[in-house]
Parts: structure tokens; sequence; C-alpha cells
């Protein structure tokens, strides 16, 4: 039972997954963008980022803890290059971000195999995001009072009412004309003759 298992196995061994997780967390670093399966970019996603903030409690520390924090990134990562290149480098960009380093695009599914494709890249430090939608906060005075769109449609309703009362209404007389004028074809209709079968012996 998967009971309390947060991260995704990728269907890999361990050692399979914690060096493919390493080698592409590698090539994010470098490239700042790569293109994979959306499974292995919502499993690199954490790994990343727990890396890059490593790389941002290196910048703010003393040395002694900044030496411990890139050795703990190059056993994770095990490029030491890339490692160099993100405390160097690239941890300016995360320095007032408070989370939130990657993001991921959907691309669809693969053709031959149908995998969902993904691309991940780091976010840059000018990035503001999306902006949000501002909502429209109803004032007391628009809840009270009742607005002309309420009384055209109470209007309309009882309009209504009033149509299906007169469709009634003639439907009704509709089925009366048609009753008399039904009896008065019957009554215009000549009688039918006796047959031979029913006729009296003389």
């Amino acid at each position: 039972m998967r009971h309390r298992v947060q991260k995704n196995s990728l269907g890999l061994k361990s050692d399979h997954r914690s060096a493919l997780l390493a080698n592409m967390a590698s090539s994010l670093i470098q490239h700042g963008r790569i293109k994979t399966t959306l499974a292995k970019a919502k499993a690199l996603r954490p790994f990343v980022e727990k890396v890059i903030t490593l790389a941002k409690k290196a910048k703010g520390s003393e040395s002694k803890d900044s030496l411990h924090f890139r050795r703990l990134a190059i056993a994770r990562l095990r490029n030491v290059v890339v490692v160099h290149k993100l405390f160097d480098e690239k941890v300016e960009e995360f320095v007032d971000r408070k989370g939130g380093y990657t993001r991921i695009y959907k691309l669809g599914v693969r053709r031959g195999d149908a995998a969902e494709m993904a691309i991940i890249e780091l976010i840059s430090a000018d990035d503001t995001g999306y902006e949000k939608p501002k909502r429209k906060v109803a004032s007391k005075k628009d809840k009270v009072v009742e607005s002309p769109a309420s009384e055209s449609k109470n209007n309309s309703e009882g309009d209504k009412v009033e149509t299906v009362d007169s469709a009634k209404s003639v439907g009704a007389k509709v089925d009366e004309v048609s009753v008399q004028s039904s009896s008065e074809n019957i009554a215009e209709q000549d009688p039918p003759e006796p047959s031979s079968e029913t006729k009296p012996d003389k």
C-alpha cells in the first residue's frame, strides 16, 4: 500500500531515480529550460527547488556553513561545474523569491507512446507572474435595494403566468368548438341503409 507516499517513483529503483533527477536538474540549471514528460517534470520540481534553497542559504550564511551547503548540493547534483554556476551566478535570481523557482508548461501528448509532454523552466528574477483578476465587492446598498433587473424579471414572470392562463382558456374554447362541429357533422350525415340480413321478412 502507498500510504503517506508523497513522491513519484517513476517506475525506477532508488539509485536509478536519483541519478536521473540529478542529470535533469543539472541540465535545467545549465540551460534554464528542458523538455521532458509531465511525470518527470513534476518529480524534478521539488528536487531542484531544494537545491536552489541550499544555494540561498549559503548566500546568507558564513563561509563555514556556505561550504557545507555547497557540498550537500554537490552530493545531490553530482556535477561540480553546475553547482559552482548555481552558487556563484544563478542564486542572485532567487534571493528575493520565497519559493516557486520553476514553472511547468503542458504540451500535450507525444506521438508514438502518447506520453504527456511538458516544459519545465527556471523563473527569472524580473518575472512577476500572472496578475490575479480583481473581484468586485458588492456594497450594502446593492444588497438592500432591489435592482431594476430583478423587477423586470418579476414582471416577465407575471407575464408568463398570464400568457399560460390565456393559452389554457383558448385551448378549452378550441376543444368545445371541435366537439360541436363533430356532432353537427354526425347529425347531417344520412342514416345508413339496413343491410339485407337485417331486413324483415314479408
